[in-house]
C-alpha cells in the first residue's frame, strides 16, 4: 500500500492529496505524469518498463502514441522536478527499455528508504576522502545498464603486438570484422563498433565493462603480423563474475585470414550455447568477403583513412576503395563504402562532381547487387533515396537494414533520420533510443536523432536537451548546431539562436541557407521554409 506522504531532497509527493510540494511551494504537474511519478516512486530503484507504464498509468486496451505519451510525461516530470536527463537526481532512463527512480525515500515516520538493492550508510559515517556524501549516494546505479533479455557481448579492440604502428589497421580491421560477424547472428547482442572502441588502449575490469554496456560477455584479444603471417590470440570472458570461458591461439598463413575469423566467431556461438545452424553462420560471415588480400588490405587502408573525418581522408578513403574494386570487381563491402565517399563529398559540397549522388547511388544499387544481406548497403541507400526525394523508398531501404542487423546502432540511428525527414518524425523516436541502447558510448550522438525529431514535430522545447547534449559532446558537429539554433529561433530566443548559427559558421565559414536547403529533404515543403525563415532570423546568411 503507498505511504501516505514521500519525501525526497527538498519534495513531498502525497499520492493520496494529488499533491506536489517543494519546499512551501505546490509544483503544479497534470494527472498523468503525477500517476506515472508516484508508480516510479513507489517501485523505486526497479526498472519500470514502458509496457507497464502504458498498462499501469494509461490503463490496458487504451489506444495512444506509446512513444510521444510516454516521453511527454517524463519531460514533465523532469522538469517539475528540475532534473536533468544527463546527470539525472531522480530519473534514470534505460534506453529502449524503461525508467527507473534512484533517489532516496523518506517517508512519513522519517524512515530513509533507499531503492531497492541499495544500502544507505550511517549519517554519521563519512564519505570517501575528496567526495560530497551528495554525490556518493547510487554511483554504480545510475551507470549500471541492465543485461538485455538474450545473450550479450562487446567485442573490444584487438591489441596490436606487431611494433610497428602501420599495422594498428589491421587489428582494428580484424576487430570490426568481428563485430560485423557477430552482429549477423540472430539471438546475440552486439554492443556497436564505436562505443567499443571507446575502451581502445583502456585497461578496465570486465566487471565495469559489463556494467557500463549492459553485457555479459566480453571478447578480446591481440594480433601479430610479420610476413606472411599472422598470430591471432582470443579470450572469451563473463563479465558479470570476471571468469574466462575460453582462450586460444592461433597461427595462421595470411591467407587463412578469413578461416580464422569464421573459426572465432564459431567458438562463440558454440560458447553461448546458441543453436545456430551452419548455414546461419556462414551466410552473414562469408557472403560479403574477398578472397583477395590486397583488395582486403586496401579496403582496411580505407577505413582507417575514413576515421579523420576529414576532407582529406576522405578523398585518401576513397583511393583506398577504388582500389578494392579494381583488384576484385565483385568486392561489395568496398563498393559500399565508396559510394559513401561520393555521397559525403556531395553532401559537404567537398567534391567539384555536381553528379556525385547520382554516382553514390550507383554504387549503392552495385553493392546491393553484389551482396543483398549487407545490411549498411541498404542503409546507406535509403539515405541516398531520402535526398532524392524518393521518401518511400528510404525508409524501406532503411527498415530492410535493420532486419537484416538487428544490432546496428548506426542503422536504427538512420532508420530515425530518414523517418524524420519523411513526415513521420512521432515514429523516429523508438529508433532513436533503441540506437543508444545498443551504442550506449555514443549516447550523445544518438540525442541528436531523438532532438532532430522533436524540431520536426514542432515540439522545439523538447529538443533543446538533447540537441545542446550531442553539441557539448560533439562540438563540431555541424548538424547539432544548426537544429539547435533552429529550435531556439522558433521560440523565440533569439540570443541563443545567434550563438548557435556563430559556431555554424565557425566550423564551415562557407555554410550558408543554400547549402541547408540543399542538407535538408524535407518532404513538407511549408516546414522546409518556415525553418529556413527562423534560420535567416538568427543571421545565417
Amino acid at each position: 500500500m503507498p505511504a501516505e506522504v514521500w519525501r525526497f531532497e527538498d519534495f513531498e509527493l502525497d499520492p493520496n492529496a494529488y499533491r506536489l510540494r517543494h519546499k512551501d511551494r505546490i509544483v503544479r504537474l497534470e494527472r498523468i505524469p503525477f500517476e506515472l511519478l508516484c508508480l516510479l516512486v513507489e517501485r523505486r530503484g526497479e526498472l519500470v518498463t514502458r509496457e507497464e507504464i502504458l498498462e499501469k498509468v494509461w490503463g490496458k486496451g487504451v489506444f495512444v502514441d506509446s512513444e510521444s505519451s510516454i516521453n511527454t510525461a517524463i519531460r514533465k516530470i523532469r522538469r517539475a522536478l528540475d532534473d536533468n536527463a544527463d546527470a539525472p537526481r531522480f530519473l534514470v532512463t534505460i534506453p529502449a527499455r524503461g525508467y527507473r527512480f534512484v533517489a532516496s525515500i523518506q517517508e512519513t515516520d522519517g524512515t530513509m528508504v533507499a531503492p531497492r538493492g541499495v544500502s544507505i550508510p550511517p549519517v554519521d559515517s563519512a564519505p570517501p576522502p575528496g567526495q560530497s556524501r551528495a554525490a556518493s549516494i547510487y554511483p554504480a546505479q545510475t551507470l549500471r545498464l541492465p543485461l538485455t533479455d538474450k545473450p550479450s557481448i562487446v567485442v573490444l579492440p584487438f591489441t596490436n603486438l606487431s611494433g610497428d604502428r602501420e599495422q594498428e589497421y589491421f587489428s582494428d580491421g580484424l576487430t570490426d570484422e568481428l563485430i560485423t560477424s557477430l552482429s549477423g547472428i540472430p539471438g546475440l547482442f552486439v554492443i556497436a563498433r564505436t562505443s567499443a572502441f571507446t575502451y581502445k588502449g583502456r585497461a578496465t575490469k570486465v566487471q565495469d565493462i559489463s556494467r557500463e554496456m549492459g553485457v555479459r560477455f566480453v571478447l578480446d584479444g591481440s594480433v601479430r603480423r610479420a610476413a606472411n603471417r599472422v598470430r591471432v590470440t582470443a579470450q572469451l570472458v563473463d563479465a558479470t563474475t570476471g571468469g574466462h570461458l575460453w582462450a586460444e591461439r592461433y597461427d595462421r598463413p595470411m591467407n587463412d585470414i578469413f578461416a580464422l575469423q569464421d573459426e572465432i566467431v564459431r567458438r562463440i556461438v558454440t560458447t553461448l550455447n546458441l543453436q545456430l545452424g551452419l548455414w546461419e553462420l556462414g551466410v552473414p560471415v562469408d557472403n560479403r568477403r574477398t578472397d583477395n588480400l590486397d583488395a582486403y588490405d586496401c579496403y582496411l587502408r580505407g577505413l582507417e583513412y575514413y576515421s579523420s573525418f576529414t576532407k582529406l581522408g576522405y578523398f585518401k578513403a576513397r583511393q583506398m576503395f577504388e582500389k578494392a574494386v579494381d583488384l576484385d570487381a565483385k568486392y561489395a563491402t568496398a563498393y559500399k563504402e565508396l559510394m559513401w565517399t561520393h555521397f559525403i563529398g556531395w553532401f559537404w559540397q567537398w567534391d567539384p562532381d555536381p553528379h556525385g549522388l547520382d554516382r553514390a547511388f550507383e554504387l549503392g544499387q552495385q553493392a546491393i547487387a553484389l551482396d543483398d544481406s549487407l545490411a549498411s548497403a541498404h542503409t546507406r541507400l535509403g539515405v541516398v533515396y531520402l535526398f532524392k526525394r524518393q521518401y518511400e523508398r528510404g525508409v524501406s531501404e532503411a527498415e530492410r537494414a535493420v532486419v537484416l542487423n538487428q544490432n546496428s546502432a548506426y542503422g536504427y540511428a538512420y532508420l530515425s533520420y530518414i523517418l524524420s525527414l519523411s513526415g513521420r518524425p512521432a515514429k523516429a523516436i523508438a529508433p532513436a533510443e533503441k540506437a543508444m541502447r545498443l551504442g550506449p558510448r555514443q549516447r550523445e550522438f544518438y540525442l541528436f536523432h531523438e532532438g532532430f525529431a522533436y524540431v520536426l514535430m514542432g515540439r522545439n522545447g523538447y529538443a533543446v536537451d538533447p540537441l545542446k547534449s550531442c553539441a557539448a559532446r560533439t562540438p563540431n558537429n555541424l548538424n547539432a548546431h544548426i537544429w539547435l539554433a533552429s529550435a531556439y529561433a522558433e521560440l523565440g530566443r533569439e540570443g541563443e539562436a545567434r550563438a548557435e548559427v556563430a559556431e555554424v559558421t565557425r566550423i564551415s565559414p562557407d555554410f550558408s541557407l543554400e547549402v541547408f536547403e540543399q542538407m535538408l529533404p524535407v518532404r513538407d515543403r511549408v516546414l522546409q521554409e518556415r525553418r529556413l525563415v527562423n534560420l535567416r532570423k538568427a543571421g545565417l546568411k
